[in-house]
This record gives structure tokens, sequence and C-alpha cells, in this order.
């Protein structure tokens, strides 16, 4: 028999947790101090968690569940989110980690969350069940060069040296600021898109979608093509336009994160994909990062493709399930 012990003083959890983050982000290739930051941000969220030990049939500690709850989603419905999920190595294999999850899938359901996610840096058949909602996808570039007195990628169709695999031809592609007039039906479109992709993750409603997708957009552009760190720019070859590009550079130290990639729909399936990655990589480099990250929605099969031939590897995995769970056998 497993029983649940909810923990009052949290200190001795946190500094095994913490440790166990670290070499998580670490393995995962973060830089050292993005792996920092990411801790820094789960730090502050600690005050918020219900934590539980495990003890087994001889009342020995044989691990730890840590869940939150977050009223962050469109509507104002309650996520819950497993922080953590900790077997003793000793004590692996014996039903454990099955005890724990459903744990927190019935704390959660009982709360009022409608889904519970888990955030993966490697593969668990714990979580085999969850739905992919998105994986991080990275990269790490060659070292970076001196800061460009603008962030926007430089009009350069060539990769930058250490960029890794390349298609043997690549179209000729250039890379200019995005002018205000072009800013206002690019913003619609790329919200359409994004609600577009989470639905297809089937993570939200088209309603929900849709709410999040305006405050997603409105809280990491405040400034419109002013914000800081952000590059929007026009993709063109032999002068036309056929895509668009949007990275924030510095998102995490030394991390340039790219927020959306798109390819013309008549222009696809000719190279420009490819050749718009490596502007992505130079315009990271110019900016004095050293590392380009992405997230893709799960269903995207078209951008992980991409990703896996221009050598971008999972490294964080978010994957959820609805909730109350389903009780097996039942209709």
């Amino acid at each position: 028999m497993t029983d649940f012990g909810l923990l009052d003083d949290l200190s001795r959890w946190q500094a095994g947790f913490e440790r166990r983050l670290r070499a998580a982000y670490d393995s995962a290739g973060h830089p050292p101090a993005a792996v920092e930051r990411r801790v820094e941000e789960v730090r502050a969220a600690v005050p918020r968690l219900t934590v539980a030990e495990l003890t087994g049939e001889a009342g020995e500690v044989v691990g730890c569940v840590a869940v939150s709850l977050d009223e962050d989603e469109p509507g104002g419905s309650l996520t819950g989110r497993i922080v953590d999920l900790w077997i003793d190595p000793e004590h692996a294999g014996q039903g454990y980690g099955e005890a724990a999850r459903t744990w927190a899938e019935d704390r959660c359901a009982a709360a009022g969350a409608t889904r519970l996610t888990v955030q993966l840096t490697e593969t668990e058949p714990l979580f085999a069940h969850y739905a992919v909602r998105g994986q991080t996808r990275l990269r790490h570039l060659a070292a970076p060069a001196a800061p460009a007195a603008d962030s926007a990628p430089p009009r350069d169709s060539a990769p930058a040296a250490g960029t890794g695999p390349a298609p043997r031809t690549r179209p000729a592609l250039t890379a200019r600021p995005m002018t205000d007039d072009e800013y206002g039906p690019w913003l619609v479109a790329g919200k359409d898109e994004y609600v577009a992709d989470i639905v297809r993750s089937g993570s939200l409603t088209p309603e929900e979608a849709r709410i999040k997708s305006d405050r997603d957009f409105a809280d990491l552009l405040p400034a419109g093509l002013a914000t800081p760190d952000h590059a929007v720019v026009v993709l063109e070859a032999a002068g036309a336009p056929i895509g668009t590009l949007w990275l924030k550079h510095h998102h995490l130290p030394g991390v340039t994160f790219g927020f959306s990639l798109e390819i013309d729909e008549r222009f696809r399936g000719q190279g420009y994909g490819h050749a718009s990655m490596a502007v992505a990589e130079s315009g990271t480099l110019a900016a004095g990062d050293s590392v380009l990250m992405f997230n893709v929605f799960g269903g995207n099969t078209v951008a992980m493709g991409l990703y896996d031939v221009s050598g971008y590897r999972a490294v964080l995995e978010h994957r959820y399930t609805p909730l109350p769970r389903e009780t097996p056998g039942a209709a």
C-alpha cells in the first residue's frame, strides 16, 4: 500500500528537486546561465505547490510528487501541472510512479482542473498515453558573433559557420525588417495561425485558443515592431516576399527563441524552409546568442520534419490529459 503525506516544510524536497531540475536541463542542452534562469522561474512558483511524499509498506520514503493549480487558461478554467514526480531508483518498477501520477490526476480533478500537464526532458513511459501538446527544439550554434546594431537577421543567405546540416542546394534568400504597413496584416495572420496550431494540438477549444492568442501576442509585442529584443522580418527571394520570421533575442541567457517561421504556401517545398533556418541562425549569432530554440505544436509534422533535418533536437516535451481521468472500462 502506498501512502501520501503532504509536506508543510518544503525545504528538503526543494533542494533535491532543484538538483534534479538542473541535471535535467543541463542534459537537455540548455546553456548554464539558461539552466539557472529556468530554475529561478520554477523556484518562484514553489509557494503555490502542493508536495507529497510517498511511503511504502514498511513506512520508508520512496518518492515524491508536486502539483500546482493555475487559473491561467482562457475563460478562467483551472489547469493542473505535475511539476515534479520522482521515485527513488531503488523502488523503481514497483508501481509507485503510477500511484503518484494517479494521485496527481485525482487531486487536480477534485480541485476543478479540466486538464493536467507535464513537462518532460526525456522519454517517460509513465506519460506515454498523454497527448503531445508541443515540443521545444534546440540547437547549439557556433561561437556568438559581436552583437549587431540592428537585431534583425542580416541580408545574407549564406549559413553561419558551424550551424549544421544544410540541403545540397539552398535558394538565395534575404531578410529585411518588417514595415509598419506590413505589421497589421502579419499580426492578424499570426494570431489566426497560432489559434490553428493550438486547436490542432488538441489542448484548447477554438474559443479558448482565440483568447489565448490575443493575450499572448499582446504580452509579447506590447510595442509592436518596436518591442525590444524582438526581430520581425520579411524573407525575400529575388526581391519578392516569400515569408516571415519572428525572433526574440536573449529569451534566456545566450538563447534566441523563434516564435514563428512562415513560408507562403505557394513557395513551400522549394527549400526556403532550410534557407530560412540559416537566416534565423545568422540573426541569432549576430545578436550575441549561441543557441536557437523553437516551439512546435503537436500535430505539426511539417515543422517537426524541418527541425529534424536541420539538427534541432527535442529538449522538452509538453504533454497533457483531460480531467477527470477516464475510469478503465468506462464507455
